[in-house]
């Protein structure tokens, strides 16, 4: 089983965005979204509800900002 870098997806009060994708990206995320219902034994959720999350992480695991992040609150 592929190991992805997403866990689950919290149920939170969001925030409305509207953006558009390519349609390349947006069947990527429906391709990760239904792997991550295969490995989480959960129905796969609708692609858009992917793209907080995945933002969430990239910047989290971002050291440039994390850096640029620290420096500015000191």
């Amino acid at each position: 089983m592929t190991k992805l870098k997403l866990g689950l997806i919290a149920d939170d009060r969001p925030v409305r965005v509207t953006i558009e994708l390519p349609a390349a990206l947006h069947r990527d995320l429906a391709a990760y979204a239904s792997l991550l219902g295969q490995e989480s034994g959960r129905p796969p959720a609708e692609p858009a509800r992917l793209i907080a999350p995945m933002l969430e992480k990239f910047i989290a695991t971002d050291r440039g900002f994390s850096k640029a992040k620290r420096s500015s609150v000191a």
